[in-house]
């Protein structure tokens, strides 16, 4: 099962990778020396894998697994593992060593400012998920 958000809040979750990308092509454009453009290149590079990220997030429900994509990285967690999900959202998980981890699901996040079908959206997702995680 893959849950994620809807394609405008897909879109808006990369605008914080796909802004600062389109700043570095417009500097990297218009500056002639090397450094500077070297390093609008990098920021470019990097911008654009938080741009394709943010619209990456979500999760992915199978059979023994949660996949867990965020912006920075993605997590696997073993089915058997978890004891419950918050209704931040997150996911509260044990490690084989008996260590509590928690891992926030940034995808189902909710503001006070989004409209209600965002928000309707992302409270379906999540009640979804808990219901699947449930023993």
């Amino acid at each position: 099962m893959e849950l994620s958000p809807s394609t405008l809040n897909r879109l808006a979750n990369s605008i914080p990778g796909a802004g600062p990308a389109a700043g570095g092509i417009a500097y990297a454009v218009q500056t002639d020396d090397t450094l500077p453009r070297l390093a609008a290149c990098l920021a470019v590079i990097g911008s654009t894998v938080l741009a394709i990220r943010g619209y990456r997030l979500g999760v992915r429900c199978q059979d023994a697994t949660l996949i867990v994509r965020g912006y920075l990285r993605t997590r696997v967690i073993a089915r058997e593992s978890i004891t419950g999900i918050t209704d931040f959202p997150a996911v509260r998980w044990t490690t084989h060593q008996g260590r509590k981890r928690w891992t926030p699901i940034t995808a189902f996040m909710t503001t006070t400012d989004e409209i209600s079908a965002t928000r309707l959206h992302k409270e379906h997702a999540l009640g979804k998920l808990q219901r699947w995680a449930r023993p």
